[in-house]
């Protein structure tokens, strides 16, 4: 029996896999195809990591390892949900609420705690860390665009954008000297190798990683963010935003660069708070209280500190001589330095950008902000956009281009892989990368703060690639732009082999080119204004700004983008959006019993799985994956999609039409008339109680409900949340 894999993930996700499974189920059995799940959460990682603490009963498999192993043979196919991307301050969290449910697993250790114990605890909690998961099961590169039912229904219906003032004052700041990209080296391995990352400082050599496997082929970088320099450009920012009367804003990917960008958003914490880490730096960190996680967490720790005073009067200077904060959530007080998970620059800057390039400031005022990307990489890549918005206005989604994505994520391509390679530097020295054969590749002079990091991008995901951008480009008859620079040393090495792999293909009558990430922004903003669509074709950091960037102005959300990983080995890895927002959503769930969470983007990598199995030679289930898609297209048409407000139709609400309308189609179509009356009687129970069940649905909301967990809920409560109506269930059971 052919097999689907529906990852178990976290928080609104999870929740909606607790109603919309059972439909697959049934619908699936149908044409042969078995749906089973894989226990990917966050909670599930933690306690996969600890079976020798556990009971028995406690234990549960690595079930990531599994997937990841699955994922490369021809056999895979993985639909796969959103997952959080801890940060220490969450990983904290889920910890502290499993051991309320009786696990016993250790506290993530503090920083000064170099016992053997706190070191196999911090090793273990690592592997859960930040992008753990997307790493392991991306063994092929990503092709992401808008579906068209999407598409067409943002231009039939275009969703808000606020205006655009040629006078307005937000700006990206970025360093552009002394930063990850400004100091970066690259080399291209002629052999296979092993290599070693060496640390020398006051005559005494370590290595900081050993036993670095590469091929022939591949490309390393390694590169270096100066502490003194960032601090420095820091306080100028902190000033400028003071001067301007501007909002305060960075913009980090702390969870997915779970070492590097926690350290800088501790810097800009210290930065901004400038007397309280000049009076009491020592006293929150013996109290093991770090910038890296956040104001709130020392905020919070102070509670228990005599200095509790002293410390809450330095933050409130800190407020006070500053410029204004950005706010995450002005009502609550929860600022952009709050958490370091909170404000990811992928998001945040698409939604300041689509609101008119405001944030909100303290009182819950919209305002102009300067936006802090200190890494000059992509930061280019808002700026050409904020300025074409000062010059052209807002877009329009009724009648702006697309700009699909090609991305290199293959075998933890580029800078996602860099976590084990990143070190913050705790003397002055040189770091050094050396082959077997003792040369040296790669060497950087460094100083104590300084953050030192090494990348790797095989050769097989860059020839994959180029093949993936190729296809898209003929299949859609689309430009397709490679986002490359020519004056970064890495892109240099990659330019090289993209002009070599074209040669592999027939690109005749095809419109290829190479421009620098800024020029690429530029030719794609100008063409989706004429409505146009260029597909960018990226590496793994940028691919993931882009697929937040333009779906967010294009289709209002990237949780209705298609992502779909065309595996290098055969199979079929099928991404459903962005789970940004979901933590807002529980929250509301449990107060209101109203998920708003939107499952579209589960219905469209379904429908992508079920005609991959189709491909693999079961017709049915390509029958299934077309009714979806037309069932899909009806739901937005129809507005069936989950509302923001209790009391209206939610994602409960939203799975009962998807299901009547698959229903319907797949009854009424004549290739296979055995599927077609397998379906019939549940159409009809479904046109004669869809509305009533709709109203069921909506009559239990309002009250508060028990989850029995955030990070891993009580699955029976779950279940009774998100499957309260009997007769939906009677319905689906017709199905046998």
């Amino acid at each position: 029996m052919a097999k689907i894999i529906y990852t178990h993930t976290d928080e609104a996700p999870l929740l909606a896999t607790h109603s919309f499974l059972p439909i697959i189920q049934a619908y699936a059995a149908k044409a042969g195809v078995e749906v089973e799940t894989r226990d990917i959460s966050l909670a599930g990682r933690i306690l996969a990591g600890f079976p020798d603490r556990l009971t028995e009963e406690q234990r549960v498999g690595d079930a990531l390892t599994e997937l990841g192993e699955l994922a490369k043979t021809p056999e895979a196919n993985i639909i796969k949900l959103p997952n959080i991307s801890a940060s220490v301050p969450q990983l904290k969290a889920a910890i502290a609420e499993l051991q309320a449910q009786g696990y016993d697993i250790p506290d993530y250790p503090e920083d000064e705690d170099r016992s053997p114990e706190a070191e196999d605890a911090r090793a273990r909690y690592d592997k859960v860390k930040g992008s753990a998961v997307n790493p392991v099961l991306r063994e092929g590169n990503s092709d992401r665009r808008a579906p068209a039912a999407v598409k067409n229904f943002a231009r039939k219906h275009p969703h808000s954008m606020g205006a655009w003032s040629s006078d307005s004052k937000t700006r990206v700041a970025t360093m552009g000297e002394n930063d990850f990209r400004s100091n970066e080296q690259s080399v291209v391995i002629p052999a296979d190798d092993v290599l070693a990352i060496r640390f020398t400082s006051g005559g005494e050599t370590r290595e900081l990683k050993s036993g670095l496997k590469v091929l022939e082929g591949e490309v390393v970088d390694g590169t270096v963010l100066r502490a003194a320099a960032l601090d420095e450009f820091l306080r100028e920012q902190i000033a400028a935003a003071k001067a301007d009367d501007v909002l305060f804003s960075a913009h980090l990917k702390a969870t997915m660069m779970k070492v590097s960008d926690p350290i800088i958003f501790g810097r800009i914490v210290r930065a901004f708070f400038p007397a309280l880490f000049e009076q009491y730096g020592e006293v929150l960190a013996a109290a093991g209280l770090s910038a890296n996680n956040g104001i709130a967490a020392i905020v919070a720790g102070a509670e228990h500190l005599p200095e509790r005073e002293g410390i809450l009067a330095a933050v409130e200077q800190g407020y006070q001589d500053g410029p204004r904060l950005a706010m995450v959530n002005s009502d609550k007080g929860i600022t952009n330095l709050h958490v370091p998970s909170d404000v990811i620059v992928d998001a945040s800057m698409p939604a300041m950008i689509r609101i008119g390039g405001r944030m909100w400031g303290p009182q819950g005022e919209e305002d102009d902000t300067l936006a802090v990307i200190p890494d000059s990489s992509y930061a280019g890549v808002y700026q050409a956009v904020i300025e074409d918005c000062k010059a052209n206005g807002a877009f329009d989604p009724a009648t702006m281009g697309s700009v699909p994505n090609v991305g290199l994520m293959a075998q933890k391509a580029e800078e996602y892989g860099s976590h084990d390679k990143t070190f913050q530097l705790d003397a002055a020295g040189r770091v050094e990368v050396v082959n077997s054969a003792g040369e040296v590749l790669i060497a950087h002079d460094v100083e104590a703060g300084d953050i030192w990091r090494a990348c790797q991008t095989k050769d097989a995901p860059i020839r994959d690639w180029v093949k993936l951008a190729v296809t898209r480009a003929r299949a859609s008859e689309t430009p397709a732009v490679f986002w490359l620079d020519e004056t970064r040393a890495h892109d240099r090495n990659l330019i090289a082999k993209v002009e070599q792999y074209l040669g592999d293909h027939d690109t005749e009558g095809l419109d290829i080119r190479i421009l620098s990430p800024i020029e690429a922004t530029e030719l794609s903003v100008e063409r989706i204004r004429r409505g146009e669509d260029t597909i960018s074709v990226t590496g793994n950091v940028l691919r993931d700004y882009l697929t937040d960037l333009f779906p967010i102005l294009e289709v209002g959300t990237s949780a209705k983008m298609l992502s779909v990983v065309p595996l290098m080995n055969g199979g079929g890895l099928f991404e459903t959006g962005a789970g940004g927002s979901a933590p807002k959503h529980v929250q509301q769930l449990v107060e209101e019993n109203h998920l708003r969470w939107d499952s579209l983007g589960e219905f469209l990598a379904l429908a992508e799985s079920l005609r991959h199995e189709a491909s693999a030679g079961n017709a049915r289930a390509g029958l299934l994956g077309s009714a979806l898609d037309k069932a899909t297209e009806r739901l937005l048409d129809e507005n069936k999609s989950p509302s923001r407000k209790a009391g209206e139709i939610d994602n409960r609400g939203s799975h009962l039409y998807v299901a009547a309308y698959w229903a319907q189609e797949l009854a009424a179509q004549t290739e296979d008339a055995e599927l077609a009356a397998a379906f019939a009687p549940v159409a009809e129970a479904f046109a004669a109680q869809a509305d009533a069940i709709a109203q069921e649905l909506l009559d239990v909301q309002g009250s508060p409900v028990d989850l029995g967990g955030y990070y891993r809920p009580d699955a029976d409560k779950a279940t009774a949340v998100m499957r309260p109506s009997k007769a939906f269930d009677e319905v689906l059971a017709l199905l046998g």
